[in-house]
């Protein structure tokens, strides 16, 4: 996994550091094991005047492949941004690969279809008995 974390107006710490390579564990596991996808994970505070409100921003893009995800969580608490930025990414995967899926399903039965006769172009369509 090739992780690179920015922060803006943020100490990286190592636990800090420690703590989003183990929260982006899980989004490694729905991606797989590829050795050219790049996250970048960004971490800032938004504002220094603030008191009270959403303060700390998470980001998160992974490219690589055919993959090109990307989300972006404001919180109160840096690590409750964090985990929901990480719950994001992986809902934004998953929906992606149902996509991918219903696409390849897709081509699959026009493919069987034309196959069978039942398009146009085929030997056996209804094109030719209705011309």
């Amino acid at each position: 996994m090739n992780i690179r974390i920015k922060t803006t107006n943020v100490v990286l710490s190592p636990a800090l550091s420690e703590y989003v390579n183990k929260c982006l564990d899980r989004v490694g596991n729905i991606v797989g094991e590829k050795t050219n996808v790049q996250y970048d994970v960004e971490l800032a505070r938004t504002t220094n005047h603030h008191q009270k409100g959403d303060v700390f921003m998470a980001e998160v893009h992974i490219v690589g492949g055919v993959i090109d995800a990307y989300a972006s969580v404001e919180r109160s608490d840096l690590n409750q941004a964090i985990n929901d930025v990480r719950d994001e990414i992986i809902r934004e995967l998953r929906s992606g690969k149902s996509k991918r899926m219903s696409y390849v399903r897709r081509g699959g039965a026009r493919m069987k279809a034309m196959i069978k006769g039942i398009w146009p172009w085929g030997e056996s369509g209804w094109y030719k008995r209705n011309k």
